[in-house]
């Protein structure tokens, strides 16, 4: 199982401007404790995780990098469910040896979430007092879940990038919204136009809703699923080169939201 040297959640780059990316389900990292209890096989859990989707954000001036696997505990989720307890709560994967966990393991979890949300907090406040801002919460998805040989999902429900806005004041910051998907999907990428549409498979969930709810005016959450043609999700080969290049062109959508911004906030 993965070593945990490192901490849980980084907070890395310049937090003087409106933007930030983060990349909450990056993480593969297990607490020795925690490995103890798992049974899910090791390449399993990393197909469910989103790896690179730190990559993919490391343009954006502020960045949110969390190291922890969700399978320890799911910072995209209410706190009551971030700790799978069962294969119910883990789209029927066989995760835990003896579940129920040991409630002293589970408060080690939830500990990291608590920390976590409380430091985000701490960040987003001071970012919040300058006035609106953008949260590009970056994950990727999973499209060839009947198999590494099996005809991949349908392009039709599955989109190169899916934008998830469940949670957004969309009559307020709408505008922002379609100038980020008309953004990303003009630039320029070596396969040609991406496919960006919005609440397609996700619609955003527990790091979308709790910003919004902190900040009602003033956040602007973006939940992105980056579909996983830039890796082989059953093997984890990565093509790099185009990580990068989806890392440029998340950046690149910055100056067309940013006027947006500006706009909403003059209307």
């Amino acid at each position: 199982m993965s070593k945990t040297q490192r901490p849980p959640f980084e907070f890395l780059g310049r937090w003087g401007g409106q933007f930030v990316a983060t990349a909450i389900h990056n993480g593969h990292d297990v607490r020795p404790e925690f490995a103890a209890e798992l049974v899910l096989p090791e390449a399993d859990r990393l197909r469910e995780e989103d790896p690179h989707t730190d990559r993919i954000g490391a343009l954006i001036p502020a960045r949110v990098v969390v190291h922890r696997s969700r399978f320890e505990v799911d910072l995209n989720r209410t706190r009551d469910e971030s700790v799978y307890r069962s294969s119910e709560e883990a789209w029927g994967l066989d995760v835990l040896r003896d579940p129920p966990l040991d409630e002293a393991v589970v408060a080690g979890s939830l500990d990291v979430y608590d920390n976590f949300y409380a430091e985000l907090g701490r960040r987003l406040d001071e970012v919040a007092d300058r006035g609106p801002f953008v949260v590009f919460d970056v994950h990727s998805y999973n499209h060839r879940r009947d198999g590494a040989d099996a005809v991949a999902a349908p392009e039709a429900e599955n989109p190169e990038v899916n934008v998830g806005t469940g949670s957004l004041d969309r009559a307020r910051f709408g505008r922002v919204v379609d100038a980020f998907i008309e953004a990303l999907g003009a630039a320029a990428t070596a396969s040609g136009p991406l496919d960006v549409r919005e609440n397609i498979r996700f619609r955003g969930r527990q790091l979308a809703a709790w910003t919004h709810a902190r900040y009602p005016d003033r956040a602007v959450v973006l939940a992105l699923e980056f579909k996983k043609t830039f890796m082989d999700e059953w093997t984890g080969d990565t093509d790099f080169a185009r990580v990068d290049e989806l890392a440029r062109a998340l950046a690149g959508t910055i100056p067309a939201v940013e006027d947006a911004l500006r706009d909403s906030v003059r209307t």
